[in-house]
């Protein structure tokens, strides 16, 4: 008989697929010595970033299927290859001195592969850890959150020591590397395993079995999408101006705000690992719920907070908030639709991402440019998490419903069984 592979050794797999591809946050690291060496617009270069932050979104929509079909082995090789050659040839486009040319290396090849890689361990996970969905795909999406965090010193390292082009083609390769190792381990849980679990957990089911085309047809697929959206789009648009604002609210310096995001950085990622393990315990509704909660008093409350510590501690809090939406919501979705294509429905609910990381960065230069404040800003940002709220209630309607649709099949079932 073939041996069963060691879970946690799969979960370190993802672990590795997701620290490789969460790099693409430490973007920033390469803004100003593009800038400096090419003579490249800031506005060029920040579009980098967007492109590959687009097409994570996209390929994660349009690749959940091949996720499904090939398996996690295969697709985990796609997205090493996508992200490590393009990684590479950046390396090239930047010898070329071609921002145009790292449209394409980085922000699509390299984008595909993030997409891919993103979605590729979690279903598996969730097949893995019947058991604790939560803490296992807290463990992978935890490796994207804290990837930055790791990646940005040796970056500034390299850069500063071998140049760009060849930090580019050094890191392309040792991604490839640890995403081809990851990918090579990872597969599917066999046929029956942790029976008992499961079949104990039929007490207890997941509300439906349904494919990815099922699902975007229900309601609670839509409310949980907008529930991502308002979750990802005020954690980016605070990511986005978090030292501004530090300085102008709470007076820390330019020096002390730098080191506030850089501590964001881990609470990104432990936020994702802490919160997704509670919502086994405390369940995915409510979770989600207390996100929004803490965040509404959190935002409307940050304007009047001088004390620099306790603004940076409310900050934090946000921060963990945004990452644990992330990392909780493909268990949120094993709930609701079940495992058999969560990673293919996962690519789609995916889109709130891609749709948020436009909006929320946008929207809030805009509105700092019109008020000429930051205050108004978190105010109206306040209100989106209220409507967040009422959406995270909304959606218990339709899990009460089923829940009581499926006693009632489990009731006939058993008085058939009776008789």
């Amino acid at each position: 008989m073939k041996k069963t592979k060691n879970r946690w050794l799969i979960a370190l797999s993802a672990v590795g697929i997701h620290i490789s591809i969460g790099s693409v946050y430490a973007w920033s690291v390469f803004t100003n010595p593009l800038i400096d060496q090419y003579g490249w617009d800031l506005s060029y270069v920040s579009l980098t970033f967007s492109i590959a932050i687009l097409f994570l979104g996209l390929s994660a929509a349009f690749m959940g299927h091949f996720v499904e079909k090939h398996g996690p082995r295969r697709s985990g090789i796609v997205s090493a290859t996508f992200f490590g050659v393009g990684m590479m040839a950046s390396g090239g486009a930047a010898a070329l001195e071609s921002i145009w040319l790292l449209y394409v290396t980085y922000g699509i090849l390299a984008g595909i592969g993030l997409g891919i890689g993103y979605i590729t361990p979690v279903s598996t996970l969730v097949k893995w850890f019947p058991d604790r969905r939560g803490l296992a795909t807290g463990l992978a999406i935890m490796g994207f959150g804290f990837s930055a965090m790791i990646a940005s010193p040796i970056m500034a390292t390299l850069i500063e020591s071998v140049g760009i082009p060849a930090t580019f083609l050094i890191l392309g390769i040792v991604y490839f590397i640890i995403m081809m190792a990851s990918a090579l381990y990872l597969e599917r849980p066999p046929e029956g395993y942790m029976k008992e679990f499961v079949q104990e957990k039929k007490k207890t089911p997941d509300l439906s079995q349904l494919t990815a085309n099922e699902a975007v047809k229900t309601r609670r697929f839509w409310l949980l999408w907008v529930m991502l959206f308002i979750n990802i789009t005020c954690g980016i648009a605070i990511l986005s101006v978090a030292s501004p604002i530090a300085q102008e609210i709470a007076g820390l310096s330019a020096g002390a705000a730098a080191t506030m995001v850089g501590i964001m950085g881990f609470f990104n990622g432990a936020g994702r690992i802490a919160w997704a393990s509670i919502s086994d315990y405390m369940g995915r509704p409510n979770v989600y719920t207390t996100f929004f909660l803490i965040q509404i008093v959190s935002f409307f409350a940050l304007p009047s907070v001088t004390h620099a510590l306790l603004f940076q501690v409310i900050l934090f809090l946000i921060i963990s908030c945004y990452g644990g939406g992330f990392a909780s919501v493909p268990a949120y979705i094993g709930d609701l639709f079940g495992t058999k294509q969560l990673g293919a429905i996962h690519g789609y609910i995916l889109t709130a991402w891609a749709a948020a990381g436009l909006v929320g960065p946008l929207l809030v230069s805009w509105i700092r440019e019109v008020t000429e404040s930051y205050v108004l800003t978190l105010s109206i940002f306040g209100i989106t998490l209220i409507a967040a709220l009422f959406v995270s209630l909304w959606i218990r309607v339709d899990i009460k419903k089923l829940k009581q649709m499926n006693q009632i099949k489990q009731e006939k079932a058993a008085q058939k069984l009776s008789s």
